[in-house]
């Protein structure tokens, strides 16, 4: 079993020469608290789910993102921004690094979503969405258009609130995520991100009414999530994949 490394608010490796840059605006991330012998099958090969207290977390994040780039070019205004929701699990791998699998990525701009599923074997998916906001409430829609489930879909209500002085030990842990696992040309990769630290403020859920937890094949939430948290944003830079994350064999 991997020693995960310590959990810290601010990235621990900064990246000079980044693959991507990118904004992302607007979050609501909603947690809900699952068995990890539910997910472990649904990670890459090398990784196991990352836990807090015995305990780990799907996770449904709503935002807008804006203005990717590619290798320190500016942003593309309209292909590079675009509404995006994913469902997330939470992974560490046998360097002890911590980071985000993602079992579904939707997103309303169809290029990148062919970019993203050809480029890294990410799973985006095109869908119909839309975010708006009116004061302190914000309102995310998606409807999944292609490849499918087609019509997975989802609608959640938020008012954000105050702003977080001292978070918790898991809110940072569902939102202190310095990379990603993921299945990469037949192996396991981990892709750094480095950003800010995130500006987190207290959320109220007013609505949340959707399916793809269960159709990227995870158990249904039951029940209120046990983290509701909105961000207006942060600029972001990605690196490059690094090498396979395997857990070594003793």
């Amino acid at each position: 079993m991997p020693i995960p490394q310590p959990v810290t608010p601010d990235a621990p490796v900064a990246i000079p020469r980044p693959l991507l840059t990118q904004q992302w605006l607007d979050l609501a991330f909603l947690h809900w608290a699952v068995d990890p012998a539910a997910v472990a099958g649904l990670l890459p090969a090398g990784t196991v789910p990352d836990t807090l207290d015995g305990v780990t977390y799907v996770g449904l994040v709503a935002f807008r993102m804006h203005r990717v780039g590619w290798l320190g070019l500016p942003g593309v205004p309209y292909l590079g921004t675009f509404p995006e929701t994913n469902v997330r699990l939470y992974s560490v791998d046998g360097c002890g690094r911590r980071g985000v699998v993602f079992r579904s990525m939707d997103a309303s701009r169809l290029v990148p979503v062919l970019m993203g599923r050809a480029g890294f074997r990410l799973p985006y998916l095109w869908s119909r969405m839309a975010v708006r906001a009116e004061g302190d409430t914000i309102t995310y829609t998606s409807a999944r258009r292609w490849p499918g489930p087609r019509g997975a879909r989802s609608r959640i209500v938020i008012r954000a609130g105050a702003r977080v002085a001292e978070p918790t030990d898991l809110e940072h842990f569902l939102t202190a995520r310095w990379g990603l696992h993921n299945a990469f040309f037949g192996t396991a990769a981990y892709l750094r991100n480095h950003h800010p630290r995130w500006p987190l403020h207290r959320a109220e859920l007013l609505a949340c009414e959707e399916d793809l937890v269960a159709a990227a094949g995870l158990p249904a939430p039951v029940g209120d999530p046990v983290s509701v948290l909105y961000s207006p944003g942060v600029p972001v830079r990605l690196g490059h994949p690094s090498r396979p994350a395997g857990i070594p064999t003793p």
